[in-house]
């Protein structure tokens, strides 16, 4: 009974063993290709396209924070720092 819980067991932790060096077996290739990073510099890309919009987000935010430029510096709406 022992032999047979410890052969079961052997096998599991071999088992394991052969799955987890089996993924060290593949290369890591990048995700973004040389050639197709040209693509995702085109400014079509970018989050912030629209000016406007980005003023309107950004003065929002400051609104409600209750602080002039508070999406870059630290601090509170106090106007300690």
């Amino acid at each position: 009974m022992l032999a047979n819980y410890l052969t079961r067991s052997l096998l599991v932790v071999f088992l394991i063993s052969l799955f987890g060096l089996a993924g060290c077996a593949q290369p890591i290739e990048p995700w973004v290709k040389p050639y197709e990073r040209q693509n995702l510099a085109d400014p079509i890309m970018r989050t912030n396209r629209h000016p406007i919009a980005n003023m309107h987000v950004a003065h929002v935010y400051e609104a409600r924070e209750s602080a002039r430029g508070s999406e870059v510096t630290g601090g509170g709406g106090c106007g300690c720092n």
